[in-house]
């Protein structure tokens, strides 16, 4: 696990805005999804983890025990129930809407590079990050 509490920022991204078309993102929100280039660091405390994201200073914090489910609050309004598991390398998120769609996302980190997986049941994407 020596991902944790490095930095990580977005480099680039592979059938995202496909991704994001497939599961019916507004086009205004799309646009905004797809100028983020947020930065991602993962630290540990214990049992608990924090992920943060920093998008141009908008910083979202997620506090989560390994396994453990809990509300996400993922776009305005929008409530899942979510469960993030950290198995070395690997850190796994699924969230599940209020209307029974799932999403999972997974991290794979191998030194420096992060690669963000995201699938649901219409598509699939990547997202590269670089560690700073």
């Amino acid at each position: 696990m020596s991902f944790l509490g490095k930095t990580y920022e977005h480099q680039r991204d592979e059938n995202f805005k496909e991704f994001l078309d497939s599961i019916g993102i507004p086009e205004d929100f799309k646009q905004k999804i797809l100028s983020m280039k947020a930065s991602q660091k993962i630290e540990k405390n214990g049992d608990e983890y924090t992920l943060t994201t920093n998008d141009a200073g908008n910083i979202k914090e997620l506090k989560f025990k390994s396994g453990v489910e809990f509300d996400e609050n993922v776009f305005e309004k929008v409530v899942t129930k979510t469960t993030i598991t950290v198995e070395g390398d690997v850190v796994r998120q699924k969230r599940v809407a209020p209307d029974g769609r799932s999403m999972g996302v997974e991290r794979h980190y191998n030194g420096d590079e992060m690669i963000l997986v995201i699938a649901a049941k219409d598509g699939n994407a990547r997202r590269y990050y670089k560690a700073v």
